[in-house]
Order: C-alpha cells, then sequence, then structure tokens
C-alpha cells in the first residue's frame, strides 16, 4: 500500500458535515442559538461551534497554516472565503431531511451550496478585482481540498424509529446518496478528498441516557453495543466505498481516516491520555455518571418536575473531560484527536513519513 498524496500546502478547503465540523452555520441559519459556557476555553464566547472551544476541523487547518474556516452561511462580521468555506451544519444528515429532520442542510444541500457558491465565485473573478481578497482564485476549486465528516446523524437518529437490523439495511442508501454527492464535486473539478468515518456513537452520553438505561445493553467502555456496532458496520462499508472511488477517480486523491479507532481508543484510555471523565458531561446537569438531562441543555436553565430553577453549567477543568455537552466532544478531546489523525497512521492510505511538521497548538 502507498502514501498518500498529503501535502498540507492546500490554496483553500471546503468542508462538508454535521455539527463535529460545523463553524457556524446552524446557528447562522437562525434555527438554534448557542449561549455561554459554550466557546468559553478558546474565543471567550460562543462562536457557532458546539463545542468549548475549537473543533478537529480547527486544528487541522491551523496544521495547514490556513485560518478557522468561515461558515457558508454567515453573512455578518466581514467573512473572508479566500482560502475556503465551511458548509457543515449541525444536525444535519447525508440522506434527504424530512420534516422530522433536526436539520434542512443535508448532504445534498450543502453539495447544492457549494455549486452556488463556485458559480458566484467565479462570476465575480471575472469581474471587478475588489472582491478578490474575499473569495477564492478559480484554481483553489481543482487545487483545494474537500473534507467530510457526515453521517453520524443519519445512524443516531434513526435509532429512535428503526431497529439495529433496520438500520443496518438502510447503510447502502446513507451511502448511495454520499457517492452521489463526492461525484458531482469529482465532475466539478475536486480532486482531493479527505473522508472521517463516524465515531463510536454508542459513547455519546446522550445515547448512553436515552438508550442505555439496561446495563446489558452497554459494551465493556459502558458504551451502547448495537450504536457502536451500527457505527463500525458505516465504516466498513464507507471504507469499502473509498476503495471503489480511488479506482473510478484514477485522477484524484482520496484518503479515509479512521476517527471511529481514534475516538474509542481514547474513551477506553482516557487516563492514558491525562484525561478524568470519558463519558461524564462537562456542561450539564444531574449529577452522576453522566451528568446529563436532556430537559436541561448545556447553558439553559428550567423548571424540572416543579423543582427549580436548574441551570446546565460548565466544568471546572474542561480538559479533564471528553464529552462536553452529552452530545460534542471538548476542545481538548478533539485536539487529542486532531493529533492522532496528523500521524497520518489512521489513513488510507498513511502518510505518516509525509508529516513535514508537529502540530503547535495556540494553547
Amino acid at each position: 500500500m502507498g502514501t498518500a498524496e498529503i501535502d498540507f500546502n492546500y490554496p483553500a478547503v471546503f468542508n462538508f458535515g454535521d455539527s463535529n465540523s460545523d463553524t457556524g452555520g446552524r446557528v447562522a441559519s437562525g434555527l438554534e442559538s448557542i449561549s455561554p459556557p459554550y466557546g468559553e476555553t478558546f474565543f471567550g464566547r460562543p462562536s457557532g461551534r458546539f463545542c468549548d472551544g475549537r473543533l478537529i476541523i480547527d486544528f487541522l487547518l491551523d496544521a495547514m497554516d490556513l485560518p478557522f474556516s468561515n461558515s457558508y452561511l454567515q453573512s455578518v462580521g466581514a467573512p473572508s472565503f479566500q482560502t475556503g468555506t465551511n458548509f457543515a451544519a449541525a444536525g444535519c444528515s447525508i440522506l434527504p431531511a424530512n420534516p422530522t429532520s433536526v436539520s434542512p442542510f443535508s448532504f445534498g444541500i450543502q453539495i447544492a451550496q457549494f455549486l452556488q457558491f463556485k458559480s458566484q465565485v467565479l462570476q465575480l473573478l471575472g469581474g471587478s478585482t475588489k472582491h478578490r481578497k474575499y473569495i477564492p482564485n478559480a484554481d483553489s476549486f481543482s487545487n483545494g481540498l474537500y473534507m467530510f465528516d457526515i453521517g453520524q446523524n443519519d445512524l443516531a437518529g434513526a435509532f429512535y424509529s428503526k431497529t439495529e437490523d433496520q438500520i443496518i439495511a438502510l447503510i447502502p442508501t446513507i451511502l448511495l446518496e454520499f457517492e452521489s454527492g463526492l461525484k458531482k464535486l469529482h465532475d466539478e473539478g475536486a480532486r482531493k478528498f479527505w473522508i472521517h468515518n463516524t465515531g463510536p456513537l454508542g459513547c455519546i452520553t446522550q445515547n448512553i441516557a436515552f438508550f442505555g438505561k439496561d446495563p446489558s445493553k452497554l459494551d465493556g467502555m459502558g458504551c451502547v453495543a448495537a450504536h457502536n456496532r451500527v457505527a463500525r458496520l458505516f465504516n466498513l462499508q464507507l471504507h469499502a466505498l473509498c476503495t471503489k472511488l480511488r479506482h473510478q477517480f484514477s485522477d484524484s486523491n482520496i484518503i479515509y481516516v479512521d476517527i471511529y479507532t481514534i475516538k474509542s481508543d481514547l474513551i477506553s484510555n482516557y487516563a492514558k491520555y491525562g484525561f478524568e471523565y470519558p463519558i461524564t458531561t462537562c456542561c450539564g446537569y444531574g449529577g452522576g455518571w453522566l451528568n446529563y438531562d436532556s430537559r436541561v441543555p448545556c447553558g439553559h436553565t428550567a423548571t424540572l418536575d416543579g423543582v427549580g430553577p436548574v441551570t446546565a453549567k460548565g466544568c471546572n477543568d474542561t480538559s479533564e473531560h471528553v464529552n462536553w455537552d452529552g452530545i460534542h466532544y471538548t476542545e481538548a478531546a478533539n485536539y487529542h484527536v486532531a493529533l492522532r489523525i496528523l500521524t497520518g497512521k489512521y489513513s488510507d492510505p498513511p502518510f505518516s513519513d509525509k508529516m513535514p511538521f508537529l502540530l503547535k497548538p495556540k494553547y
């Protein structure tokens, strides 16, 4: 097996995904607002990210010497898209949204937004030069990196209405939709693809709280076994799709990144990596092993059963926790995951012998 052609010298990055890489899309859309303590660790205020600080994508872009990625939906604050843009939106899925979906910005919509973005950029490049410091060059679309971290919501959301076998049967349909989007991007000149698989869904605190009440449903890590089985099967088929597309897109570079192994290793060996709490929510309410109550989201105040008001507050030291708000990881955990990604050892093809740097975070 050869090594991947990674030079970390991209003129632009175009990202597609859900809350794992959303740098402000959902908040900018008006579908949801987030309040302190979100963003407190790094930004000092909510930044549109569902985290206390930076996301994995923030650390990866830092490693590429690129600025943070502005959301395509952001319109205030004079956002620059010269080094790409981010189409990710929290709650979105690969499959088209339906009336009960958390987000309307499915993968197909994100692809459509990219096509609109590219069309507008090329139109502006053909006119006045005054916009050029805010938009990518024309060759950025062929030389840029296309990143993907999506699929988690298709699987996790399905568990509320489907059996494990029904969800497994749905995986090929989900991946067919994903493949269709990738082919559209390839038709538009995309040649460098970086695809994250999905993490151990059964280890997300929200899923343990809802589906793990019966201890027999949990695995050795204390995670919901069925969710993790489905995630692994999804990843096997996603990996196979990436292998197939390498043959179909012989002019392209497709890197598959095994996020599942990185995250499950972190949760299994949390103490080795300097964490105290692998599952317990940092910003939550209820105490105990999970410190999570879906009725009181992070930063919110509510009255529960006539008792209250009660508030879901952040913990004293976010660096001790893997989980931030019951669904998403802390900045410290995201930094750990980014470091592991950048070893190149969790990629297919691997790129460990190509690493020109060590990540030096602005910590």
